[in-house]
């Protein structure tokens, strides 16, 4: 049986395209903001380890 990929042409209309990409920017925002968040308890982890 032959087997045909499928193709994903992204959202039918500007309103899903719209809200997909405001999804997409909701991850990106939450990812930076954790990593941050996790650099500066880091950081103040390893000064008050050292002084």
């Amino acid at each position: 049986m032959a087997h045909q990929p499928t193709v994903f042409r992204g959202p039918d209309t500007e309103e899903a395209f719209l809200a997909d990409k405001m999804r997409f920017w909701g991850g990106v925002n939450k990812a930076i903001v954790g990593t941050i968040i996790f650099m500066v308890v880091l950081l103040v982890g390893m000064a008050s380890f050292l002084l």
